[in-house]
């Protein structure tokens, strides 16, 4: 079955992490993406992190979906192929320093002037523009500046970061977000298609809650709390009798009242003071304090057997072997097997979210540097002799 973007084409003329993998989400759900790399070495996460036979695992994860055409974009003839792709292209997606593509001659104005019904998203560490959009910015920068670094860490510790390039894959959806509804847009004839502007800082900023107006109108600046989510209890980590951790989320008022009943503090669950999660904020120390003294005396199994019972929201703290052994992933196809070169088995991650008719599917992994250079150029009407000369000049690869 044909997946719901089906006969959207997608160029993407990105690298690393936040335009390739808004468009690797296009591509799941049934676009045809078409990733322009430069000559050579190609996208720099072909070899980033853990490596088989001298490619990257994240690249073959990626890149699944994708054609890839090496394209030398400071060629005139190579330029010419992107436009030439562009002119039957829905979506261009690209993560370069704002005014890069301007300087190579594939600029909005130009790339609009040739397909009015194109839409460009456009991911930058600022935004396209402000006065820091010429500065570089990498995920790790968004994540400082959009505030949730420096909420994140121990009370008393320095600001710490996710273990994952968080900055950039929030990015990364906003994109497709924003893709996805200018294409609408064109698609049922309301406009023309657009720019979408996407700031690695912007999409931090946007999870960031009730920040600015605790900040403007009360002056309160939320500070690191550790496992715990301030204003909001109880909900912690909490240790338990084996050296594990638990997670446990007792926040809402009927929750709040099965959770004292299993810990043995119906004193806690029949307080008036602590009925509103207003009372419960005001006195989180001492809910955490009562909630750890009943997890530190059993087990990570018997506390999660008696939350379960109990229907209060609680969980294990998953390592990446609980993910792989946890039959809930497995159940809902989010570990898939793939075959890497060679014929070597791989377990990959699914695929989110899970439509019901039109199911996003894996239709290969990352492909070789330039793997559809010549059947792409054959499909924009170039013969065997023009991609021969395109070869000899070095526009492509």
């Amino acid at each position: 079955m044909a997946g719901p973007l089906a006969g959207i084409r997608v160029i993407e003329i990105g690298t690393l992490i936040a335009a390739p993998f808004a468009a690797r989400m296009l591509g799941e759900f049934g676009a045809d993406v078409i990733k322009i790399e430069a000559p050579e070495n190609g996208d720099p996460l072909r070899k980033w992190r853990k490596l088989h036979e001298g490619t990257s695992l994240w690249w073959y994860l990626q890149s699944r979906n994708k054609k890839s055409v090496c394209v030398n974009l400071k060629s005139p003839d190579g330029v010419d192929v992107v436009k030439r792709l562009a002119a039957h292209a829905d979506v261009v997606i690209e993560n370069l320093r704002p005014g890069a593509l301007e300087k190579l001659g594939l600029g909005w104005d130009v790339l609009h002037a040739i397909n009015p019904k194109l839409t460009m998203v456009r991911i930058s560490g600022y935004g396209q523009s402000g006065p820091y959009r010429d500065r570089p910015g990498f995920g790790a920068i968004g994540e400082a500046m959009g505030g949730i670094r420096y909420t994140t860490g121990e009370v008393d510790g320095a600001p710490a970061r996710v273990g994952v390039s968080l900055g950039d894959s929030l990015a990364s959806l906003h994109g497709v977000i924003g893709a996805l509804m200018s294409i609408l847009r064109v698609k049922t004839g309301q406009g023309e298609g657009q720019v979408v502007d996407v700031s690695l800082v912007e999409s931090v900023f946007n999870l960031m809650e009730s920040l600015i107006p605790e900040y403007d109108l009360l002056g309160h600046v939320r500070e690191r709390s550790g496992g715990a989510l301030p204003g909001i209890a109880p909900s912690n980590t909490y240790r338990t009798k084996d050296g594990s951790f638990v997670v446990i989320a007792g926040n809402s008022d009927p929750i709040f009242k099965r959770l004292m009943h299993v810990i043995g503090r119906t004193d806690l669950a029949d307080d008036p003071a602590l009925a509103r999660n207003d009372g419960r904020a005001a006195q989180s120390a001492r809910l955490d304090e009562a909630i750890t003294a009943w997890t530190k005396r059993h087990s990570i199994d018997d506390v999660l057997a008696a939350l379960e019972a109990a229907q209060v929201p609680s969980g294990r703290i998953y390592s990446v072997a609980d993910i792989v052994a946890d039959p809930h992933y497995q159940a809902r196809d989010m570990l898939l097997d793939a075959a890497l070169p060679g014929g070597v088995s791989v377990k990959m991650p699914g695929i989110v979210p899970k439509l019901s008719d039109t199911p996003g599917e894996v239709r290969w992994q990352g492909p070789a540097l330039g793997e559809h250079t010549d059947s792409v150029l054959s499909d924009l009407g170039f013969n065997a002799s023009d991609v021969v000369r395109l070869r000899s000049e070095g526009a492509v690869q």
